[in-house]
């Protein structure tokens, strides 16, 4: 599941991918407009900034911007940054893994089978998907909102 962290850090990242580019924003702004508690969104741009997917500069004029184009930055890798391995088993997982103690055959494991058709899955969406398609997946749904209104 989604942690709360990934699902903010993932509307931070949307939110930058926005800006002109040259543009700042600071951590304030993100936070009101995507209703995220500021000391958890500051905690959240830390480890993307860390991560090397933001900047920050410092000062007067100073925020946060994306450090290369959203259509390069895929939303799996923003996502193991902040919550850790896509695999829901840790013997799953390409980045974390480690056998369980209670299978004797983990090759015969009906459970672990499983789970690597459900890691594969989640990661074919998550690695091929852009911070940039993501945004444009949610402008044009507010574009047809707005369309829809004014048909009514």
């Amino acid at each position: 599941m989604l942690s709360m962290k990934g699902k903010y850090g993932l509307k931070a990242m949307c939110h930058l991918a926005g800006l002109p580019e040259g543009q700042v924003v600071q951590s304030s702004e993100i936070a009101d407009v995507n209703s995220i508690s500021k000391k958890f969104l500051d905690a959240i741009l830390a480890d993307l900034r860390h991560a090397g997917f933001v900047h920050a500069r410092k000062g007067r004029g100073g925020g946060y911007c994306l450090t290369r184009p959203a259509e390069d930055i895929m939303v799996g890798h923003v996502l193991r940054v902040l919550d850790g391995p896509l695999a829901p088993i840790h013997c799953a997982s390409r980045t974390a893994y480690h056998r369980c103690h209670d299978c004797p055959d983990e090759n015969a494991c009906s459970v672990r089978l499983t789970m690597l058709d459900v890691r594969e899955a989640i990661a074919s969406v998550l690695d091929t998907r852009s911070i940039a398609s993501m945004r444009q997946m949610a402008e044009a749904e507010e574009s047809e909102k707005i369309a829809a209104l004014h048909v009514s």
